[in-house]
C-alpha cells in the first residue's frame, strides 16, 4: 500500500532588481527563508550571468515564470518597504511614467540602500547585581568594578578602560569570573548632538487659526477626509497650527511628517519643531551625513520619532502609523523633481494621505493655481487665515517705475531715488533692510558698447556671468570658465562694460551709496558651507548686519522682527521668462518677499522696482490681491488649455549631434499629431529655451490633456514605432515644472 506523499507548496517572491528594467521578476522561495521574507525585505537573487540586490514587493503561490530561479540569499530580515509606500511607490512608476526601480530607489535613502549600510555599534560593560565580590582580585580588576560601581552600574569599555588606567585583560577575568558582563550596544547619530533648545509651549490662537485648527482636528476623526488648503497671509501663524494639529496626532499615539521646501529646511524652522517636540523629532534633508541619515531613518522606521521633518523625499518615510501629513509652502517649485521619478511631493502627499485615511494640510500664502482649483472643484477644504498674528499691520506696497527713473537720470539706474532714500532712513532708526534679487552672479554679461558682442559660454549658448571674486567669466550651466579679455574679441574696443548685475554687484552699489552700513550677501556662493546659511542669518538676527542683500533663498518663510523694509531690485526677472507660470511665480515671489517686512511693532513697506508695473502679477501683488489675480490668471489658463483645466507632459530630447536630435524629436511629434487624437494638444519639437546645455543639445514637445493616462498612452504607442537612435535619450515630464 503506498502513501502520497504531500508535496511541500513551493512559494514564490515578486522581486524588483537594482537594474535599470521595467518589470518585476519571479523567484523561488527557498524553504530555509520561507518564515523570514516578506514584503519589502532586501534579497540577493541570479540575474543573468551575474547577482544582484533587490526588494520583494508580492509573495506568489503561482508563477507564470518559464524556470524560475530560487533566492540566493535574504541579505536583511527587516522590511525596507511597508505596505503603505509601496503602495505609494506603485501608484507614482504608473502616474509619472517612471521604472518600479527607479521608485524605490527614490524612497529609500541611499544610506539605508547602500551594502554594508549599519548601525555605529558601541561595547558597554555592565555589572551583575548581587554577586559575592570574591577577595583574590587584583588592583585593576577592583579599580574596574569600583568605577562601574560609582557610574551606576554600566558604562561604555572605551572610557571605562581609560579611566581605570588598565588594558582588557583584567575585564576579560573579571567577566569570565562572572562578576559583569558585556554587550553591543548601538550609538545612534544624532544630527542634533551639539544643540540645546529651549522648550516652548502652545501659544494661545486667534479665532481664524482657532477655526481652522477645530476642522483639522475634525478631519482626523473622519474616515476619509478631504485635503485642507491653509490659505493664511504671511506672518498669520500658520506653523503654530500645524504644530497644535501635530500635538493632537502625537496624543492620538500616531506619526506626522511635515513637508518644507529644501531652500527653507534651515535651522530656524527645525528648532521651532524641535522646540515644542524635543527629540521626538527625526529631520532627513541634504546636509545630513550618510550615517546620520541612515540612522534617522531607521528610527523613523521602528516608530522611535512622532514628527518627521523634511525636503520632499521625506514623502516616502516609514512611519509605522501615519495621522498627518503637511506640506508648507505649497506653491513651491522645489516640490517637483527634476530627474526620474519625476514626481511632485504635494501631490504624492496628498495620494498618500487619501491611501492612509489621514488629513493632509497643503499650506500657503500664495497657493498654486492647481490647489485653488482644487478648492473651486470642491475636491479640498479651504481654511484662511486672512490676519497676521496679533493683528499686525500687512507692509505698504509701493511699486516704482523705473523707466521713469531712466527718464529722469539720462541712463538706466539700480536704485530709485525714494527707495534709497527710505534705506537711509529705516537705518538712522536702527531697524533692518533686505534687499531681494531674484538671480545671482555679479553682472551678469559683458558687452562691447561698440559693436554689442556679448560674451557667451560655446556649450551652452547662454551668456557667461561675470563674477568679481574670482575675477572670471563663468557659465552656470555647466561650470565652464574663461579668463576676461582685454579688448573686445569681435573689434577690438578696450571698453568693455557690465550690464545687468547681480547680488555681488548689488552689494557693492549698496555700500557705495550707504558707506556706513554692515552688509551681508546672502546667494549660493556664500552659504556654500554646511552652516554659511545659519551663520549669516544668526548675525542678521543678532542685528549684527543692517542690510541683507540676497536672492531666492532669503524670500522663504524667515521670520525678523527688524526688518521694516524689504526692496525688490529688478521684479521683471522673474516676469519675462519663456513659461506660462511666470505671471503666477512673479505674483508669489512679491507676495513672499513683501511678508518679510513689518512681522515686529514697526510696520512694514516694501518698494518694487519694475519696468513693467501696470502687469496682472505686479498690480494686484501691491495690493495683496490674490483672489484678483487667480480670477484673471485662471481665465487665461482656461482659454489656452493650460494647467489646472489641463495635464502638461513635456517630452524631453537630448543628444551630442545636433541633427539626430531635432530629427529623432521631429518624427516623434508627427507620430503624435497623426492621426490627431481627441482632448490631446501636441505642439511641435521645437529646441527647449535652454537649446544646448554642457555640449548636449536638448529639444522638447509639449503635450496637454485632460487626463495623464491618455497623453502617457499616447507617448508609449509613439514610442513602440518611432526608431529612437542610441545616442538620443528621450525622458517623460509627467505635470512638467520647469519648462527650460
Amino acid at each position: 500500500m503506498h502513501h502520497q506523499m504531500d508535496t511541500p507548496t513551493t512559494h514564490f517572491a515578486r522581486v524588483v532588481v537594482d537594474v535599470a528594467v521595467d518589470r518585476a521578476f519571479d523567484y523561488i522561495i527557498p524553504n530555509q527563508y520561507n518564515d523570514q521574507i516578506q514584503i519589502g525585505s532586501r534579497v540577493s537573487v541570479p540575474f543573468g550571468p551575474r547577482y544582484v540586490q533587490g526588494y520583494v514587493i508580492e509573495r506568489i503561490t503561482q508563477t507564470t515564470a518559464k524556470a524560475p530561479k530560487p533566492i540566493a540569499k535574504l541579505v536583511s530580515p527587516i522590511a525596507y518597504l511597508d505596505d503603505q509606500v509601496l503602495q505609494l511607490i506603485t501608484w507614482i512608476a504608473a502616474y509619472y511614467g517612471a521604472r518600479m526601480e527607479q521608485c524605490i530607489r527614490t524612497a529609500l535613502p541611499g544610506a539605508v540602500r547602500k551594502q554594508g549600510a549599519s548601525f555605529r555599534e558601541q561595547q558597554q560593560a555592565r555589572l551583575l547585581p548581587d554577586k559575592t565580590i570574591p577577595t583574590n582580585l587584583t588592583e585593576s580588576q577592583q579599580r574596574i568594578l569600583d568605577i562601574l560601581r560609582d557610574a551606576g552600574g554600566t558604562m561604555l569599555i572605551a572610557p571605562l578602560l581609560q579611566t581605570a588606567g588598565t588594558s582588557r585583560s583584567p575585564l576579560q577575568t573579571l567577566e569570565r569570573k562572572g562578576l559583569l558582563e558585556t554587550r553591543t550596544t548601538i550609538r545612534p547619530r544624532d544630527p542634533f548632538a551639539n544643540s540645546t533648545f529651549l522648550r516652548t509651549e502652545p501659544l494661545p490662537l486667534m479665532p481664524s487659526q482657532q477655526t481652522a485648527l477645530d476642522k483639522i482636528l475634525a478631519a482626523m476623526q473622519s474616515p476619509n477626509p478631504k485635503p485642507v488648503l491653509l490659505y493664511g497671509v504671511t506672518g498669520s501663524g500658520k506653523t503654530e497650527v500645524y504644530l497644535q494639529a501635530i500635538a493632537a496626532t502625537i496624543a492620538n499615539d500616531q506619526q506626522a511628517i511635515v513637508l518644507v521646501p529644501e531652500i527653507a529646511l534651515t535651522p530656524q524652522t527645525v528648532s521651532r519643531f524641535r522646540a515644542r517636540f524635543g527629540d521626538r523629532i527625526a529631520v532627513l534633508h541634504s546636509h545630513l551625513s550618510e550615517g546620520e541619515r541612515h540612522d534617522e531613518w531607521h528610527r523613523i522606521r521602528t516608530g522611535d520619532a512622532d514628527v518627521v521633518i523634511g525636503a520632499r523625499s521625506a514623502i516616502f518615510a516609514p512611519v509605522p502609523k501615519l495621522g498627518l501629513i503637511v506640506v508648507d509652502e505649497e506653491h513651491e517649485p522645489s516640490y517637483k523633481q527634476s530627474d526620474a521619478p519625476r514626481y511632485h511631493a504635494r501631490d504624492v502627499a496628498v495620494m498618500r494621505a487619501h491611501q492612509a485615511g489621514c488629513p493632509v494640510i497643503l499650506g500657503s500664502a500664495t497657493p498654486a493655481l492647481e490647489s485653488w482649483y482644487n478648492v473651486q472643484r470642491g475636491k479640498y477644504t479651504l481654511l484662511p487665515l486672512p490676519d497676521r498674528a496679533d493683528y499686525r499691520q500687512m507692509p505698504a506696497i509701493r511699486v516704482v517705475d523705473m523707466r521713469v527713473e531712466a527718464e529722469r537720470n539720462g541712463q538706466p539706474v539700480i536704485f530709485a531715488k525714494d527707495l534709497l532714500g527710505a534705506m537711509h532712513e529705516r537705518l538712522q532708526r536702527k531697524e533692518q533692510v533686505m534687499l531681494f534679487l531674484n538671480r545671482r552672479g555679479f553682472a551678469s554679461s559683458l558687452v562691447c558698447p561698440q559693436c554689442g558682442y556679448v560674451s557667451e559660454c560655446t556649450s551652452c549658448s547662454v551668456s557667461h556671468t561675470y563674477h568679481k571674486t574670482l575675477h572670471a567669466l563663468i557659465c552656470h550651466i555647466c561650470g565652464g570658465r574663461k579668463t576676461i579679455p582685454a579688448k573686445c574679441p569681435k573689434c577690438g574696443d578696450p571698453a568693455f562694460r557690465y550690464t545687468g548685475f547681480g547680488t555681488q554687484r548689488l552689494e557693492a552699489i549698496v555700500q557705495k551709496c550707504l558707506p556706513h552700513a554692515r552688509i551681508a550677501r546672502m546667494d549660493t556662493d556664500t552659504t556654500r558651507g554646511k552652516d554659511g546659511y545659519e551663520k549669516i542669518l544668526g548675525a542678521f538676527r543678532d542685528r549684527k548686519i543692517d542690510i541683507l542683500v540676497g536672492t531666492q533663498m532669503i524670500a522663504k518663510g524667515l521670520h525678523f522682527p527688524n526688518v521694516t523694509l524689504v526692496g525688490m531690485v529688478f521684479a521683471d526677472m522673474s516676469l519675462h521668462m519663456p513659461d506660462f507660470r511666470a505671471g503666477e511665480r512673479t505674483f508669489q515671489l512679491i507676495t513672499q518677499v513683501a511678508g518679510r517686512a513689518g512681522r515686529g511693532e514697526v510696520s512694514g513697506e516694501v518698494f518694487i522696482q519694475t519696468y513693467t508695473p501696470h502687469h496682472t502679477a505686479i498690480q494686484t501683488a501691491r495690493d495683496l490681491d490674490f483672489e484678483g489675480f487667480v480670477a484673471e490668471e485662471l481665465a487665461f489658463r482656461k482659454e489656452l488649455s493650460y494647467p489646472p483645466f489641463a495635464h502638461l507632459l513635456c517630452l524631453h530630447f537630448r543628444g551630442a549631434n545636433e541633427a539626430e536630435v531635432r530629427y529623432a524629436s521631429e518624427c516623434f511629434a508627427r507620430k503624435l499629431q497623426t492621426p490627431p487624437i481627441t482632448n490631446l494638444i501636441v505642439s511641435d519639437a521645437t529646441p527647449a529655451p535652454l537649446a544646448k546645455a554642457k555640449n548636449i543639445y536638448r529639444y522638447q514637445i509639449m503635450l496637454r490633456s485632460k487626463t495623464v493616462r491618455l497623453a502617457l498612452r499616447a507617448y508609449r504607442d509613439a514610442a513602440t514605432s518611432v526608431p529612437i537612435p542610441k545616442t538620443v535619450t528621450m525622458a517623460v515630464d509627467v505635470d512638467a515644472i520647469d519648462l527650460m
